[in-house]
């Protein structure tokens, strides 16, 4: 039997520095290794050194870039109070403000260094707390946020 096991996603980045004190600074990560090339974050995912990257690979570092079909995930309990703190932040480049999905969780996107998507969002548990302390049934929360019920009672 194979015993395999997902670790972690990994970004490539152009300069491992600049990019940790994105992830340190903007999204008050911490690093649980430091290899050089190779950065792991406490958070569950690495950003690894575009060059060192390509030539284990094998392949050009200009055929390495980002695309807009991924973005690393991030919650925040405070939404509101990390937003006041981007904007006094001028390394941010905003894929869009602030919205509303159409489940009801508030979120923001934005890139890091090296134009990766980053989605900060509220915790589901948030969301489902803001219907109900509007007055929302617990069907009518489920119904609007299309989490179970069951998960509903939970966070009450």
């Amino acid at each position: 039997m194979i015993d395999m096991r997902f670790v972690c996603p990994l970004i490539v980045v152009r300069d491992v520095e600049v990019s940790r004190a994105f992830y340190e600074e903007v999204l008050d990560q911490r690093v649980l290794h430091d290899l050089g090339e190779n950065v792991i974050f406490e958070g569950g995912f690495a950003i690894h050194l575009r060059s060192h990257f390509s030539d284990l690979i094998g392949v050009a570092e200009s055929d390495i870039v980002p695309g807009k079909n991924a973005e690393l995930y991030f919650e925040e309990d405070d939404l509101d109070a990390f937003m006041e703190r981007l904007e006094g932040t001028d390394s941010v480049n905003y894929v869009h403000g602030p919205i509303e999905q159409p489940w009801g969780q508030r979120a923001v996107r934005f890139y890091d260094p090296d134009t990766h998507i980053i989605e900060v969002g509220e915790p589901m548990e948030s969301v489902v707390r803001r219907f109900l302390g509007r007055g929302f049934s617990i069907e009518e929360t489920a119904r609007r946020t299309s989490m179970p019920e069951e998960f509903v009672r939970q966070c009450m």
